[in-house]
């Protein structure tokens, strides 16, 4: 067993880890699986923008880096356009008086950084981490969406706001991890289910309300079958347009389905071996959390298609034989790496695409065998390759991730603080960095009390500024949102788009496993949630008794 040097908790470096790290040349880690993950999650901000301007152009847009940042920050387009800018201009030697890390940060500061990344995508710049989306607004890591509001991790679908993990579904709100879903709102873990409000675990069904682990089912309310005069009277009480009565039905809701509902110790789907949650065509893959089709892998978050890789977070599309990425796609044989996509044989990167043989670049595009953003022959690459990482062994920096030092955000803009919420001071304590929040009395414009039925609200009631009731921070209703509510007959949120995705973000279960037993059958069961909470835990043979 080896100690954490950051948290000193012990942990296991096996065989298995072995087989991925040596073929790369990688030393053991000497941080914990969840510290190594924090670390790498500290370089990633979701949705913390700012108004800024183009270093480039001059233009003004949203950005996740703040006015005043030390750092070179275009506009997506201009960042793209490589006939306006060269990333090797910012090639420089290096030097082996001084360790690695602090060279490479001076190289990130020089070469431009995108203010979103986000590709091919229209009339959706308030997005991030999206491809091929239309018509979005703060859709985070969303694909192919359209008209799709305040979403994390949507895919391929239309019309939805406020989801979480939710692919190939159309008109839905307030819904997480589902599948192929139609008219769903508050629903949680469905598959092809439509026209459902406030469920948990339907497959098969339409037309449910306060039900859990059904299958096939239509007209039930509390899982008890009713016709459809009474289905559609109950549901025509409770999504009135009042958001009184939809607050009331949710308590409801939620203390009904802990009392009553059957949750699994793992959501796994065809997945063979595994541990972990949210799995779906999987094996062998071990800790790992919504990771899909992806096989031989450990520690995996949000990631799709792996094989053969360690400690991924937000990699998708085929990363093979990879070790400590964020933010990539299709990366392999690769390790150290964030923000790159479609790289092979690259080490300590950022920000590069479709390139390969590299080593602590930059912004590259499309080049091989370069070092510092410096092009080299392949001999002397691979020559001055292996004196780095002599030298980094020396300095105790081979085989570590960048440090969250040197993030370009604070940790309380990042998804680490997300999942592993810190206060200030324990931050800055660890060593990470802290981002001072905006005033909200700087924010101007009427504050205005919220209708309680949407029937009540006006087309002027898009200019005015809103208090979260739960943050106390300042928001606004964009015309598309207020399309939104009227058409679904839903009620003006009285919480930030923020402090919703806060709230969904709570419904789920940390991404942490412990041991406790069924609550049928007493076999012990490894799961992510925690021994003490009161839900009805089910291993995966007695689930499956009881649901089929």
């Amino acid at each position: 067993m080896i100690a954490c040097k950051q948290c000193k908790s012990s942990f296991e470096v096996t065989a298995w880890n072995h087989h991925i790290l040596d073929p790369l040349g990688v030393p053991e880690p000497t941080l914990c699986p969840q510290c190594r993950s924090v670390r790498r999650m500290t370089y990633r901000n979701d949705r913390t923008f700012y108004h800024a301007k183009s270093a480039m152009s001059g233009k003004q847009m949203i950005s996740m880096y703040p006015p005043g940042t030390p750092y070179t920050v275009y506009l997506q387009a201009e960042w793209y356009d490589r006939n306006k800018w060269d990333p090797l201009k910012y090639g420089r030697e290096f030097d082996f008086s001084r360790p690695f890390f602090p060279q490479f940060h001076e190289l990130q500061l020089a070469v431009p950084r995108m203010n979103l990344d986000i590709i091919n995508c229209e009339n959706s710049d308030y997005c991030n981490f999206c491809g091929d989306d239309k018509n979005c607004y703060l859709d985070i890591a969303g694909e192919g969406n359209e008209d799709c509001y305040y979403n994390l991790f949507v895919k391929y679908s239309k019309d939805l706001m406020d989801c979480t993990f939710v692919y190939n579904s159309n008109h839905c709100y307030e819904s997480i991890n589902c599948y192929f879903c139609y008219n769903l709102y508050f629903g949680q873990y469905c598959t092809n289910t439509s026209d459902s409000m406030f469920v948990y675990d339907l497959i098969g069904s339409k037309n449910c309300l306060f039900s859990y682990n059904l299958r096939n089912k239509e007209y039930h309310i509390f899982n008890e079958p009713h016709t459809k005069a009474e289905y559609e009277k109950k549901r025509a009480e409770i999504f009135n347009g009042s958001h009184r009565t939809l607050s009331k039905a949710l308590e409801i809701w939620k203390k009904h389905l802990k009392e009553k509902a059957i949750f699994r110790g793992s959501h796994q789907v065809a997945s063979e071996n595994c541990s972990g949650n949210d799995l779906k065509n999987c094996k062998n893959v071990q800790f790992g959390f919504n990771a899909g089709d992806s096989e031989d892998c450990r520690y995996l978050y949000d990631v799709l298609e792996a094989k053969d890789c360690m400690d991924l977070n937000y990699s998708l599309y085929k990363p093979e034989l990879s070790v400590e990425l964020i933010s990539t796609l299709n990366m392999t044989q690769s390790a150290f790496n964030m923000a790159s996509h479609y790289c092979h044989d690259t080490f300590y990167c950022d920000q590069s695409n479709y390139s390969k043989h590299s080593f602590g670049s930059n912004g590259l595009w499309h080049h091989e065998y370069c070092i510092l953003n410096k092009q080299y022959t392949p001999a002397d690459y691979a020559a001055l390759k292996a004196r780095i990482v002599e030298h980094m062994k020396k300095t105790g920096e081979w085989g570590q991730f960048f440090p969250a030092s040197s993030s370009p955000f604070g940790y309380n803009e990042t998804v680490a603080h997300e999942y592993f919420p810190l206060g200030k001071s324990e931050a800055l304590a660890v060593g990470f960095r802290w981002a001072d929040e905006v005033d909200v009395d700087q924010y101007k414009g009427p504050k205005s009390e919220i209708p309680d039925n949407i029937v009540d609200v006006t087309d002027e009631f898009r200019k005015q500024v809103l208090i979260c009731e739960a943050s106390g921070k300042p928001y606004k209703i964009i015309p598309q949102e207020l399309r939104f509510y009227r058409d679904h007959h839903l009620p003006v949120p009285h919480r930030s788009p923020q402090q919703r995705h806060l709230d969904r973000l709570a419904l789920r279960t940390p991404r942490r496993l412990w041991e406790r037993l069924c609550s049928k059958c007493g076999a012990v069961i490894q799961n992510s949630y925690a021994p003490e909470r009161p839900e009805k835990i089910y291993c995966e043979i007695c689930y499956l008794k009881e649901i089929h």
